[in-house]
C-alpha cells in the first residue's frame, strides 16, 4: 500500500520545537508515511530560523511559504492562499497543525474545505480571553479537527464542554517536552553562562513580548521599575523581542536599562542557548506561553506576567504564579519565587518525552 503523506505545518519559532518530534517520528516509518515539512513564513528571521533548524535537527523545509507579517487578516489570509495551492498538488492524506499561531488556524481551514483530514496538536489548550488572538485560533481549530491530541486533562475536559466527541480526542502528553528532554543533555557542557556572565541559579531569565506589556508605556514602565529593583539583587537576561526594543526605544526607556548594570540585554537567542539558561535560573519571568511549560520540567518558579493562562496545569505542579502585570502583585511573586521549594514542583502526566510516538500510534491506526 502507498505510504501516506502526511504535511507538517510550522508557522512561528515555537512550532518547530513542536513539530521536530513528529516528524521524526513519522520517518522511522518510510513504508507507513511520506511525511513533508512546510513552513509558512510567518515568523521568518534567516539568521534565527537556521539555529532552529540545526538545534532541533529538522530537515529543509519541503516547501516554504514565505507569507511574511501583516495583520492577522492578511497574514492568515496569504498562508490559505499559498497553502491551498500546496494541498491540491501534494494531495496529502493528513495535515497536522500545532499550536496556536494564525498559520495553525489557516491551515487547518484550507486543508478542511478540501475535505483533507486535519490533526490539531496542542488542542484543548483555553485561556477564555477572547482579547488573544491565539485564542480565537485555538477554539476555531479544535472546533474541525479530527484528530484532537491534549498535551494535558483539563484540555481535555475543555474540548468534552466544547462539544467534541470524545473519540476524536487524545491525551498524549506535551510534545514539546519531547523536544526539551532529547536536547537537554546539550546543555550540560554549552558556555552559555559563562557568555552572560552569570552564575547557576544567581539570576533570572525574562521575555517580554505581548501587546498589553509592552504597547501601553505606562505599563511597561511599571514593569521596568520592578525589574531594575529586582537586578540589583539578581542579574536579569533579557533576550529583547523586537516589538518590546521598538516601544522601549520610542518611550525613552532604553536609557533607564542600561544604566541598570545587573539586565543584561541581548538580541534573541537560539533554543539551545535558552534552554541552558532557563535550566539554570532562579526563577523565569514571562509572558510566554510556552515557557511557562518549560519552567515545569526544569523545576524553575515561573512568574507569568498575564492576566490569565491557557496552561493552568502548571500553576497545578507549583510551578507557575500568574501574577497580571501590576508592579505590586509582580514584586509578591518575586517574593515568593525568591523562597520557593523548587522540589515542591511536580512534572505533569505524560510530560515524559513520548508524546510524539503516542501521536504516530493513533495515526497509523487512523
Amino acid at each position: 500500500m502507498k505510504p501516506k503523506t502526511i504535511l507538517l505545518v510550522a508557522g512561528a519559532r515555537p512550532n518547530f520545537m513542536k513539530v521536530a518530534p513528529v516528524l521524526r517520528e513519522l520517518s522511522k516509518h518510510p513504508d507507513t508515511f511520506t511525511p513533508k515539512l512546510v513552513h509558512t513564513g510567518q515568523h521568518y528571521d534567516p539568521e534565527m530560523s537556521d539555529i532552529f533548524f540545526d538545534e532541533l535537527d529538522l530537515p529543509k523545509p519541503d516547501r516554504f511559504l514565505g507569507v511574511g507579517s501583516g495583520t492577522h487578516a492578511e497574514q492568515t489570509a496569504k498562508v490559505m492562499v499559498a497553502f491551498e495551492k500546496v494541498c491540491l498538488e501534494e494531495r496529502p492524506d493528513l495535515v497536522v497543525v500545532v499550536g496556536d499561531v494564525n498559520s495553525t488556524l489557516a491551515c487547518a481551514l484550507t486543508a478542511k474545505k478540501l475535505w483533507i483530514q486535519v490533526a490539531h496538536v496542542e488542542a484543548g489548550l483555553r485561556s477564555r480571553d477572547w482579547t488573544m488572538p491565539e485564542e480565537i485560533n485555538r477554539v476555531v481549530t479544535d472546533a474541525i479537527s479530527d484528530l484532537l491530541y491534549t498535551p494535558s486533562r483539563d484540555a481535555d475536559q475543555n474540548l468534552l464542554r466544547e462539544g467534541i466527541p470524545a473519540e476524536r480526542i487524545h491525551f498524549v502528553g506535551n510534545v514539546m517536552i519531547d523536544s526539551l528532554l532529547a536536547l537537554l543533555p546539550k546543555t550540560e557542557c554549552r558556555d552559555t553562562l559563562a557568555r552572560h556572565a552569570v552564575e547557576a541559579g544567581r539570576y533570572a531569565t525574562l521575555t517580554l513580548h505581548r501587546p498589553s506589556n509592552v504597547d501601553d508605556a505606562d505599563v511597561l514602565a511599571g514593569i521596568i521599575d520592578v525589574l531594575i529593583d529586582l537586578s540589583r539583587e539578581l542579574p536579569i537576561i533579557w533576550p529583547v523581542h523586537p516589538r518590546s526594543r521598538k516601544n522601549l526605544e520610542a518611550s525613552g526607556m532604553s536609557h533607564r536599562l542600561q544604566a541598570a548594570p545587573g539586565i543584561r540585554m541581548t538580541d534573541p537567542l537560539g533554543y539551545l542557548d535558552m534552554l541552558t539558561l532557563n535550566r539554570n535560573a532562579r526563577m523565569i519571568i514571562t509572558d510566554s506561553g510556552g515557557l511557562q511549560e518549560e519552567a515545569a520540567v526544569l523545576g524553575v518558579p515561573c512568574i507569568t506576567l498575564r492576566e490569565n493562562t491557557e496552561r493552568p496545569i502548571t500553576v497545578e505542579c507549583g510551578c507557575n504564579e500568574v501574577v497580571g502585570n501590576r508592579p505590586a502583585a509582580i514584586r509578591a511573586a518575586v517574593a515568593s519565587a525568591l523562597n520557593k521549594n523548587r522540589q515542591s514542583i511536580r512534572v505533569p502526566d505524560l510530560w515524559d518525552g513520548r508524546a510524539a510516538r503516542r501521536i504516530i500510534a493513533t495515526i497509523r491506526e487512523s
